[in-house]
């Protein structure tokens, strides 16, 4: 199981990857945002997931993009358990 700051460092690799669309890259951006909030750490992850889950069947995300947003996605459900 990976640590909050881990992901964090996963969601900022799909953030700089220039061939990720601009409107997910904002969503990963709103999920790091708010893994970092000063909230619940069960609020937070659920949070996360919401906004992952909005662009994760993006018809214009590169499939490796996909890929890690869904394993993103994976270790963030992994926490809230």
């Amino acid at each position: 199981m990976a640590s909050v700051e881990e992901i964090i460092k996963l969601l900022d690799c799909v953030i700089e990857d220039s061939s990720v669309p601009k409107n997910i890259r904002k969503a990963v951006g709103d999920a790091k945002a708010r893994l970092s909030a000063d909230d619940e750490l069960i609020v937070n992850v659920s949070a996360a997931i919401y906004s992952l889950e909005s662009v994760a069947e993006d018809v214009n995300m590169p499939p490796h993009a996909r890929m890690q947003i869904w394993s993103i996605m994976s270790e963030l459900e992994s926490l809230k358990e």
